[in-house]
């Protein structure tokens, strides 16, 4: 299945009685102007709710549906999930955050320990009965991702260039398709480099993990759709280092009372350090689920 724009603007209007329209909070930092999506106020409590609620509202409704996920998706499918009254199983990685997994319990989901990591939890999701719903490498979730692109463009026209966190890719994707055109900037841990390996090389290939954004941002390999689409739109993938990613995280919540997880913080580490092209930049602060 190929997608476009038209896909995103669907999606939108799929989804709005479900979603929050998040707000863009305008500010500046050390003498230059600051543009924040502010997605991690999203039902769920990131944007995993958007391209989950897409997936689920996409052809006929699904008695069960079953997904794994570091913690983000899961916890946007089962919300979504309960919203539209559709039992849901979620596996999950051993390592997952009890935060996570706490809420995903509490959201009405079955959770299912499983493995050491994303891979090996969504191996063992395949085997389970219903309709499978992946976590940024499917049509429908990737369309619904690109809603928080289509908001920025349509409330800041003036944006020539949007930053977001990267893992599988699902989010990114999205972007160059709700975009409009703008420049799609994925930025990623040193050692949590799918995407950048991806677009650097050629190819997707298999990356280790080992990050304090790993729980969000640990995809061992980016989707096929993810990297067609990235790789078609010229995505410009950039690298921080966890350091980098705490001390923007911090500095978040100390000058702007902003509290994100550690991958929400990426895009402004970039930004903090320069790396972020454009004039008019618009970084999305995707969760905030620690």
């Amino acid at each position: 299945m190929s997608l476009s724009s038209a896909d995103v603007a669907a999606a939108t209007a799929r989804i709005a009685p479900h979603v929050r329209r998040t707000p863009l909070f305008v500010t500046e930092f050390d003498g230059r102007p600051l543009l924040l999506k502010l997605e991690h106020l999203q039902r769920s409590g990131s944007f995993k709710m958007r391209g989950a609620t897409n997936a689920l509202l996409s052809g006929d409704r699904p008695e069960r549906v079953v997904t794994a996920s570091g913690g983000n998706h899961g916890l946007g499918v089962a919300t979504a999930a309960a919203r539209l009254g559709i039992p849901a199983t979620v596996f999950v990685p051993e390592s997952v955050p009890e935060a996570k997994a706490r809420r995903i319990e509490a959201a009405g989901a079955k959770l299912v320990r499983h493995g050491a990591t994303y891979a090996e939890a969504a191996a063992a999701a395949h085997a389970e009965p219903g309709r499978y719903l992946h976590a940024y490498d499917q049509p429908e979730v990737v369309a619904g991702q690109g809603t928080v692109a289509a908001e920025i463009v349509a409330a800041a026209p003036e944006v020539d260039a949007i930053v977001v966190a990267a893992g599988g890719g699902g989010l990114a994707a999205g972007t160059t398709l709700g975009a409009s055109g703008r420049r799609t900037v994925t930025v990623e841990p040193e050692h949590c480099r799918a995407v950048h390996a991806a677009l650097t090389e050629g190819a997707p290939v298999d990356v280790g993990v080992d990050s304090v954004a790993a729980s969000a941002l640990g995809a061992t390999r980016i989707g096929d759709l993810a990297f067609d689409l990235l790789a078609a739109a010229d995505a410009v993938p950039l690298l921080v280092s966890d350091a980098e990613i705490v001390a923007a995280r911090d500095l978040l919540w100390e000058e702007f009372r902003l509290r994100v997880e550690p991958a929400a913080a990426a895009p402004f580490a970039a930004w903090l350090a320069g790396r972020v092209p454009g004039e008019h930049p618009c970084l999305v602060l995707c969760g905030a689920n620690d």
